[in-house]
């Protein structure tokens, strides 16, 4: 076993002890979210990106953070479908970019002149550096071949993270969707490693290396267009599977730790709030009253009664936005964002 699988195995393994593998799928899914979207230079600080959530609804949100929102939604539909189909498939993988971009659109039509411009400020033309694959049922047919690929162990047999990494470049060069083929391949990386078995759960944080590495991404996957360079890139890929899985093991750790001091404070404190459901308070870092419903809580006051009781015990603080006061975590943030 590879040092990255390793490091995979350990992820797993953690993810399948956890009491509410919701919660830390749903924060580590939206860094992820957050980590790709900046990635393309959709950027929202982290406080707006947390607000915008507590309301989940799509009226209400901005640009950047209904983008990342959306990029999340994308990544739980290609999560469902492929524990539920075992294999990836071109449907998916066109369902997935629609999510990610809200739209109808799919495979971009032959004649669309797609290019990839030089990044960076400089000319106000822009350098074309790539121009993908063009002509009638080109695309179709090579992500065909890509998908025959990832799916047929078999008539390919190699290392399931190698084949990530072939595949990842495959899927940008292919660049089938007129937009948003960055964030789709970054989805699908994580999928393919679950249909792989190497995870369970979509929590491995591969962007947020990405995003520390930015050049490196861009360089070592143009020097395979350009010169074959496969090493390079593959190397790249493993360190970021390897990186990103300490990572992410160490924020599921933090969290973990500061559930259960939660819990030990509120038990052992002379409130009626003992009785919440403490897993409630690490789904995200905004509480609003009405995220605390449940059988056991029924109505919006006896919400604000607990959650003034966390602010008596110095766990949550109160803030106002808009019209109605929200409580926040700021440890869980704290978590989150360093």
């Amino acid at each position: 076993m590879t040092l990255e699988e390793k490091s995979l195995a350990c992820l797993k393994g953690l993810a399948a002890t956890l009491p509410n593998q919701s919660i830390f799928v749903n924060t580590i899914a939206l860094r992820e979210a957050k980590a790709s979207s900046a990635i393309e230079n959709i950027f929202t600080t982290d406080d707006e990106l947390y607000r915008s959530l507590s309301y989940q609804d799509d009226d209400y949100l901005d640009g950047p953070a209904k983008e990342i929102l959306h990029y999340r939604e994308a990544l739980w539909k290609g999560y469902k479908d492929i524990t539920r189909d075992k294999k990836l498939s071109i449907e998916a993988i066109i369902d997935i970019y629609r999510e990610v971009k809200r739209t109808r659109d799919g495979i971009r039509p032959y004649q669309a002149e797609v290019v990839i411009k030089k990044r960076g400020w400089g000319s106000l033309i822009a350098e074309t550096v790539y121009t993908p694959p063009r002509g009638k049922g080109v695309v179709e047919q090579k992500l065909k071949m890509l998908v025959e690929f990832l799916n047929d162990d078999e008539k390919y047999p190699l290392d399931p993270l190698l084949k990530m990494g072939m595949a990842h470049y495959q899927f940008e060069a292919i660049h089938p969707f007129r937009d948003g083929n960055g964030r789709t391949g970054r989805i699908l990386c994580i999928l393919y490693l679950i249909q792989k078995g190497l995870l369970d759960l979509p929590i491995l944080y591969l962007s947020a290396y990405i995003v520390e590495h930015k050049d490196e991404y861009y360089y070592t996957l143009g020097n395979v267009t350009g010169t074959q360079r496969w090493e390079e890139w593959l190397l790249y890929m493993l360190e970021a599977v390897s990186q990103t899985s300490e990572y992410t093991i160490d924020k599921i750790n933090r969290i973990t730790a500061l559930m259960n001091k939660t819990q030990s404070i509120i038990a052992s404190s002379k409130y009626s709030v003992s009785r919440l459901d403490t897993p409630k308070l690490f789904e995200q870092p905004y509480i609003r009253p009405k995220n605390l419903l449940s059988e056991k809580i029924k109505s919006i006051n006896t919400a604000k009664k607990y959650l003034s009781e966390l602010e008596e015990l110095g766990l949550l603080s109160k803030q106002r936005m808009g019209k109605e006061y929200v409580w926040f975590n700021t440890d869980l943030m704290n978590i989150l964002t360093d």
